[in-house]
């Protein structure tokens, strides 16, 4: 099974794509969409949206995860960082796959066994479960976590 992690973002969204076989997981790709921040809010969706629908016709894979908002103190930022899941979640769905969210806390509990773990502590935990030679880039980190914890947690289709 392979599983596309997503972390999104309008000025980065990391992407990390993972395969299960049997008990084995593995790392296939990961990658970032890094948009210049001088770009318009429609500008940047669009680019999310064709890179990722892009990834998904090349990677094939059988479901999206992604990062729930997480909630904080600046309106403004939710409601682009929502922009930004709606492109991304529409894409996944125009691909017909099936598309699972998970918050911060799900998502650190199942790769760090902690859900208040820092972001280097994630990024170290994905390196160890993947075996791979460095940590990856933290925001790709991040969406490999979130494919990680969808292979443990296995919330099927939640939109």
């Amino acid at each position: 099974m392979r599983i596309l992690g997503i972390d999104p973002g309008l000025n980065v969204t990391g992407l990390g794509l993972v395969e299960q076989n049997g008990r084995s997981i593995s790392c296939v790709e990961y990658d970032q969409i890094v948009l210049a921040r001088n770009l318009s809010l429609s500008v940047r969706l669009k680019t999310i949206h064709e890179n990722l629908a892009g990834i998904i016709i090349r990677t094939r894979p059988d479901a999206v995860a992604i990062e729930d908002i997480f909630y904080g103190k600046n309106v403004q930022s939710l409601i682009k960082q929502g922009h930004a899941r709606g492109v991304i979640i529409l894409a996944a769905v125009q691909a017909g796959l099936a598309v699972s969210e998970y918050s911060p806390l799900e998502i650190k509990k199942a790769v760090a066994c902690y859900g208040r773990a820092e972001k280097q502590q994630v990024q170290q935990m994905v390196r160890a479960i993947l075996r791979l030679d460095e940590p990856p880039p933290p925001d790709a980190a991040d969406a490999l976590a979130v494919a990680i914890c969808h292979l443990h947690c296995g919330k099927k289709d939640c939109l």
